[in-house]
């Protein structure tokens, strides 16, 4: 079953209910059947064929998702661009995917390289409102693309991962059965549509069960929780530096936000056990927290009836098969214990089907069994729970040590004075590397020496930040994780 089937039953099934809240406009189900039917239409008007890339270059609006359904049902495959990127970056997708055309608005195409004729919504919409509301998709298989997302390009250029039909139908469906979609939800969706957060997980659960959206343009802070007690939501998904931006609600709003609330999820970057213990005694609820990837969309998450534990992304999702190999190992067949950190090994039907038009990168991905190299590393514990411990490309090895910097930026975002942290290995002339750390304060009242001590207590030598940088704020990209390569550079003597 390919995904236009699957979403027809929610159309069919659900036709009449309102599907979409967008500024001052909502849509049925049926609306927004008959209006990517307009959009499938002007494709095949354009000659577009299956297999034709259309990148799309715009914030969350309506005629993105109807251009996805679009893509879903003529069997375009769908590539979505950051809205942050500019014409260096934009560039470099628009080479490597070869789309028939991109699609953005007036506003952002000043950002669209000079060398591309974009294809302005503004312009379309007259010729897609005159297109038949009626439109037979195409019969395609589930193993065919359905969606081309590039990477976050953190420590380097991105590649783009092929998602096929079958990828997100399995994802949701795991989704819709372990987090208890409904169509009684209601869902505030603040995450941008570009990534697979917003589109694998939101889009495909709101389209796979019929509940009701309301879609931000973006996360404001400023009108954030007039969102919340406007709306009523049941369900929010996020990632951390939202919901950092939550945590400065009053007692008496987050008790009225969570007191409608059904499920709050945090994902894209990791969420200090500190501000998850925080946000539980302020909105009565504890996040669930879970770990997924580009190239896979959701891997592991905590339980939705069960233990939510701090620090931990929980266990393997159905259908999902997990390994933790020793990440120093030439091949990927030595398998760690409970307790040991190994590089985490993923198979299943949520993982995608290769780079594109990357033969060499895509072999190297996986091993001679067929489990994609996440180069994650993580520990298991003797109940089965995971929890992260940074890149492979992170892991710090000082003095014959493995020093993994998700464990001290823990440590450091537990202690009052610290609001956010990032922690690097550098080189040592003794060492080979040391850690140094990057740290946000909570307030005026810092006390560099004082930290230092703190970190003396609890940490092992091997562990201490030789250097601890005050910076005003951590680089980090649209979905929260921390660009380290943007750091201050930083010596060590």
């Amino acid at each position: 079953m390919n995904l236009s089937e699957l979403f027809d039953l929610t159309f069919k099934g659900c036709a009449g209910r309102t599907a979409l809240e967008f500024q001052s406009s909502s849509f049925t189900f049926r609306d927004l059947e008959a209006r990517s039917n307009r959009w499938a239409n002007e494709l095949r008007k354009k000659r577009f064929e299956p297999g034709d890339r259309l990148a799309v270059y715009l914030p969350n609006c309506v005629p993105l998702i109807e251009a996805f359904l679009a893509c879903v049902k003529t069997g375009v495959i769908f590539t979505p661009i950051n809205v942050l990127y500019r014409a260096r970056e934009i560039s470099h997708i628009l080479t490597d995917a070869e789309p028939r055309t991109l699609l953005t608005n007036r506003e952002m195409s000043a950002h669209v390289p000079d060398t591309t004729a974009p294809w302005l919504i503004e312009e379309a919409a007259a010729d897609v409102e005159r297109q038949a509301t009626e439109f037979a998709a195409l019969a395609l298989e589930g193993d065919a693309p359905a969606g081309l997302v590039y990477t976050s390009g953190t420590t380097g250029r991105s590649k783009g991962a092929v998602l096929t039909h079958d990828n997100f139908s399995a994802n949701a469906t795991v989704l819709n059965t372990c987090w208890r979609m409904s169509p009684d939800d209601r869902m505030l969706l603040g995450l941008p549509l570009f990534h697979v957060h917003g589109l694998g997980n939101a889009v495909h659960t709101w389209l796979t069960t019929g509940y009701r959206v309301r879609l931000l343009e973006r996360f404001r802070k400023e009108t954030i929780f007039d969102e919340f007690l406007d709306f009523q939501p049941t369900v929010f998904f996020g990632v951390p530096t939202m919901y950092e931006r939550l945590l400065s609600a009053s007692p008496d709003m987050a008790r009225a936000i969570g007191s409608r609330m059904r499920l709050f999820v945090s994902g894209s970057a990791p969420l200090p056990a500190a501000k998850l213990e925080r946000f539980r005694e302020l909105y009565g609820h504890t996040i669930l927290e879970r770990y997924g990837m580009s190239e896979t969309l959701m891997n592991i998450s905590n339980p939705y009836a069960g233990e939510r534990r701090p620090g931990s992304v929980g266990k393997p999702l159905p259908g999902i098969s997990i390994r933790l190999v020793d990440p120093s190992a030439a091949d990927a067949t030595q398998e760690v214990g409970e307790g040991e950190t190994g590089e985490l090994l993923i198979k299943g039907a949520n993982v995608f089907s290769g780079y594109w038009r990357q033969p060499e990168a895509t072999r190297d991905a996986f091993t001679p069994d067929g489990y994609l190299r996440s180069g994650d590393l993580a520990v298991r514990s003797s109940d089965g729970y995971y929890t992260l411990q940074g890149r492979k490309t992170e892991l710090i090895l000082c003095g014959g040590f493995n020093v993994y910097p998700r464990e001290i930026e823990e440590f450091l975002c537990e202690q009052p004075a610290v609001a956010d942290a990032a922690v690097v290995g550098i080189a040592d002339n003794v060492k080979g590397q040391v850690p140094i750390a990057y740290v946000v304060s909570a307030g005026e009242a810092f006390d560099e020496e004082s930290l230092r001590d703190c970190c003396r207590e609890h940490l092992a030598s091997f562990k201490l930040p030789r250097k601890i940088i005050r910076v005003d704020a951590l680089p980090r990209n649209a979905l929260g994780k921390v660009q380290r390569h943007l750091l201050p550079s930083e010596e060590y003597g």
